[in-house]
């Protein structure tokens, strides 16, 4: 969590206290025209690709850092789809991340040269690379760094109000705190990645209005921003083409694999032929996988199979999760538990913020407010009834105040050597909420295991967890540098106010409720007149080797180049960027990959915690291969409808990263939510892989039993998503097996069809369920795209009514408290049918089946089905669906036995009443048709879903 009036306190008190390094005074040129380029030569090739060596082609221009005169690239053909294209410096000095952190595959034993998609193609002098498709050899390459692909420099700067965007020159940059690589792209081509990020564009990223756009890569604890740097880095994207003459359609992506700050520019020149993409690093190397695709989903499983699968989900996670910052006591938090059962409406999961901390200090609980033997017996009770909970855990570790206070995890962490250092050895110490802080150090091999000791010594206390919330990992600090050293370390105070206290009420609203006029209490009606007064569209809110560490004349604390951070200086609201870890790495290399090691160091500890369970973890800051060990929420959004759209985009991109177990903070965090909203944004989130209601401390409540509206609302869209779980499940079975995005843009399943590439309104889970959001106020119908252009029949999921889209979309009524939910005509469902109040009393109930036929009556789906605990699955049963004219055959493999029957099957699309229907062969009577909505359904049955079986009408 982080509040708009702490930039302010950054912006004003600037403070350099503590051990900072000096600056280095080299004076650089900050201009590329006079740069040589490299030259390569002493080629090698092998049966895997090639290795040469690349030196500097004229006089170093020190642009922003000192030239390397040699550089190796590698080039290897890893797999049939993946290629890896590798610069580094000769000697090894620049940071590269070691394969302890983020463990890749091993070299190929096969010889893909011939055989991959990708081909790698070069130029000797000046060098550089393009890459081409095989199967496709005369197509506009995919990547392209030749000079002659890119437009004429010097050119003014492309975004007016940017100087750093005018473009003196395109040459390959290799310095020891600047890199810079330029590929030219199709003009205006389709974009997706690169964040993380909120873009005023949407999911696809904005490559030529305006000029383009700027990603910066730069951790940063920041309360959801537009256009800038915030919690996570994902130096990827995919890219779509299509071709309107051959109506073929094909992705690729773009891999750096780097934790270099960083600048990536997406421009378009004014009168340019060609967009194009800029790295400019600040230091590291650069190594590149590009992936051939073809097809989206494609694409980002070949992603997933380099930095690592989505870890395993248990069933109980796909569960509604309730949380705020200022349940301030145990006995408040059993009151939420208590008022959602009253209301009838499911919990899975309750969830504390930092209330629940004993002086805002990790690993306790307050002995007051949430004394352990009581917190012990409330998670008990949530447990007996089929119910978890989930804390909070910051990054920081409080440093005692004095010689007699005794806080164990940083006695056994100092004893240990598990904190971060300054550069002259002393431990860093930062200021966080519980004053002043020390971070851990994961690179220090004593870490982990205390890490591990101190979440144990904490679920003994009485907090017994069965998932962990990780905030603040960034990493955030309240104060720039080492602050502590030397300071009264008694002074526990934080430099602002907080939120709800006198002098920072809480006032703000959705953009369309007034408070002065209506009060306070966010209800859609007053007296009955709306309080929404505004039905119109929100506008946008304002807006190293060992590395550096061991380089010579290295600025480690103002780089000469200034990425687009938008805290201003790197150090401001983190760690100061000469900060030491364990092995020499500094802050400034390092920086992006804290927030991932701390979700691996967690997942590793509640392996060992909790065996043969499924860990579950929910993150802020996250970085390539943080899927492998965590999920990830979208962090301190607002209560505007405008965050409410937000989030589609948040999601579609987390499933680019490989992190999919992935949700908002529904009905806004930050700011007062109001009936009308909180009430569509329950709905939406029921379709989204993490379902939780958070928000801040002095804002109106928001739980979902507060308004009847609302009340109602959440009821059917949870009942609709617990009805839904073995479709999740399935989803996130693939995820994990195979890196399959369990929720999609509507291109990915219609590649060839245009309208559809800036479309992020709505979305697909799995290929087969359409959802349409409302996301705007005052309003009771929408509008929806429906993809295949009359080709595809899509279904109302509740009343199984065909939608008339001839053209491509429809309006739909969406009244207040309906979401509009469509399947894919050709998909067959399996669903829960009688969802229950938690997860675990839905999955003991029995099975339904739906079969969207296709107008060719024709329809398939598969199940996944394991005990969604144990981990990894040792037990599990995949189950096909397959239906032709007149017939259903189910199919069933796998050594976990299912309990439950299939109690009814509805198959939708029959063009006639059936003479008879039977299942495997014995006839039944209990069915009726429907001939208006060419419906049958099949009830009171009992299909045994361990074996084949056969029903046909």
């Amino acid at each position: 969590m982080i509040f708009s009036n702490l930039g302010l306190y950054f912006a004003v008190a600037r403070l350099f206290v503590g051990v900072l390094a000096e600056s280095d005074s080299t004076t650089f040129s900050k201009n590329l025209s006079s740069c040589p380029g490299y030259s390569l030569h002493s080629l090698q090739e092998s049966k895997i690709g090639l290795i040469a060596q690349l030196s500097l082609s004229g006089p170093p221009c020190n642009a922003f850092g000192t030239d390397f005169e040699n550089l190796t690239i590698q080039v290897t053909y890893e797999t049939d789809s993946r290629l890896r294209v590798r610069i580094a410096d000769s000697e090894n000095n620049q940071f590269t991340i070691p394969e302890s952190i983020i463990a890749r595959p091993p070299p190929p034993t096969t010889s893909f040269t011939q055989s991959s998609d990708l081909v790698f193609n070069y130029e000797s002098s000046p060098f550089s690379f393009w890459i081409t498709r095989r199967s496709n050899p005369d197509a506009i390459p995919l990547f392209d760094t030749r000079l002659s692909s890119l437009p004429e420099t010097p050119l003014p700067p492309v975004i007016t109000d940017d100087t750093s965007t005018a473009l003196d020159g395109f040459p390959l940059v290799f310095e020891d705190q600047y890199l810079q690589l330029t590929s030219s792209l199709p003009l205006n081509t389709n974009i997706y990645g690169l964040g993380e990020v909120i873009a005023s564009s949407g999911f696809r990223r904005n490559v030529a209005s305006n000029g383009g756009s700027i990603q910066t890569l730069w951790a940063r604890d920041i309360a959801d921003p537009v256009d800038q740097n915030m919690y996570g880095n994902h130096p990827i994207y995919l890219e779509h083409r299509f071709n309107e003459t051959t109506n073929e359609a094909q992705s690729h992506g773009v891999f750096l694999f780097s934790s270099s700050g960083a600048d990536i520019l997406l421009l378009t020149p004014p009168g340019a032929l060609q967009s194009l993409i800029q790295y400019r690093m600040l230091g590291g190397v650069l190594d590149f996988y590009f992936f051939s695709g073809p097809s989206p989903h494609a694409v980002i499983e070949q992603y997933g199979a380099l930095v690592g699968l989505p870890s395993w989900i248990p069933s109980w996670a796909f569960g509604f999760h309730l949380c705020r910052w200022g349940y301030i006591s145990l006995n408040e938090t059993m009151q939420q538990v208590q008022a959602m059962r009253a209301a009838k409406i499911p919990l899975e999961v309750m969830w504390n913020d930092i209330d629940l901390y004993h002086a805002f200090r990790d690993f306790t609980s307050d002995p007051v407010s949430f004394p352990g033997d009581e917190m012990r017996n409330f998670i008990q009770e949530l447990a007996s009834n089929n119910q978890h909970y989930i804390p909070i855990l910051d990054a920081a570790i409080p440093h005692p105040t004095n010689a007699t206070d005794v806080y164990d995890p940083y006695i056994r962490g100092h004893e240990m050597g598990t904190f971060i250092k300054n550069p002259d050895g002393s431990e860093y110490i930062g200021k966080v909420w519980p004053g002043y802080t020390v971070f851990p150090d994961w690179f220090a091999s004593s870490t982990q295991g205390w890490w591990t000791e101190s979440l144990k010594n904490w679920s003994d206390g009485g907090v017994e967890y069965s998932g962990i919330w990780l905030d603040m990992n960034e990493i955030s600090s309240f104060c720039q540098g080492s602050c502590g050293t030397g300071a009264d370390l008694s002074n526990t105070s934080v430099p602002f106010l907080l939120p709800g206290d006198p002098g920072d009420p809480v006032i703000d609203y959705p953009e369309c409720y007034n408070a002065l006029v209506f009060g306070p209490s966010g209800n859609v009606t007053i007296n009955g007149m709306l309080t929404c007064t505004n039905n119109s569209t929100p506008s946008t809110l304002a807006k190293r080797g060992v590395g550096a560490g061991a380089e010579k004349g290295v600025n480690l604390n103002t780089p000469p180049y200034a990425i687009h951070n938008g805290a201003g200086d790197l150090s401001i609201n983190t760690l100061a960027t000469n900060a030491t870890h364990a092995g020499g790495f500094v802050e400034l290399d390092v920086h992006n990959m804290w927030g991932m090691m701390e979700e691996k160091a967690t997942h590793l500890a509640l392996q060992q915690l909790q065996p043969g369970k499924r860990p579950v973890i929910i993150a802020r800051s996250t970085f390539p291969s943080s899927g492998k060990w965590s999920g990830h929420w979208l962090g301190d959004n607002f209560s505007k409808w405008e965050y409410l759209y937000y989030n589609i985009q948040g999601i579609l991109q987390f499933q680019i990263f490989q992190i999919p177990f992935v949700g908002a903070d529904t009905c806004g965090f930050n700011g007062n939510t109001d009936e009308e909203l909180c009430n569509r944004w329950m709905q939406l989130s029921a379709f989204v892989p993490f379902y939780r209601n958070h928000n801040e401390r002095g804002a109106l409540s928001q739980e979902p039993y507060r308004w009847n509206s609302v009340a109602n609302a959440s009821r059917t869209a949870i009942a609709t998503r617990y009805t839904l779980l073995p479709y999740w499940t399935t989803l996130f079975a693939n995820a994990s097996l195979r890196g399959t995005p369990p929720v999609r843009a509507l291109w990915y399943e219609f590649p060839t069809e245009p309208e559809l590439f800036a479309v992020d309104k709505q979305f697909l889970v799995g290929g087969d369920i359409l959802v349409t959001p409302v996301l705007t106020p005052n309003v009771s119908t929408v509008e929806g795209h429906f993809p295949g252009r009359g080709q595809v029949t899509w279904r109302d999921f509740y009343t199984h009514e065909a939608v008339n889209a001839s053209n491509g979309t429809a309006t739909l009524s969406a009244p207040l408290g309906h979401i509009n939910v469509h399947i894919r005509g050709g998909s067959a469902l399996l669903l829960h049918a009688m969802p229950g109040y938690t997860t675990t009393e839905t999955r003991t109930g029995p099975f339904s089946l739906v079969v969207s036929l296709e107008s060719t009556e024709h329809a398939f789906g598969t199940a996944y089905i394991d005990d969604g605990i144990t981990n990894p699955p040792s037990e599990s049963r995949d189950i096909t669906f397959s239906a032709t004219t007149n017939q259903l055959h189910i199919s069933s493999d796998g050594n976990f036995t299912v309990e439950q029957m299939l109690q009814q099957v509805t198959i939708l699309g029959v063009n006639k009443t059936p003479v008879k229907v039977s299942v495997s062969g014995k006839n039944i009577e209990n069915w009726q048709f429907m001939s208006g909505l060419q419906k049958l359904v099949i009830s009171n049955v009992s299909i045994d879903l361990n074996s084949a079986q056969t029903v046909s009408w």
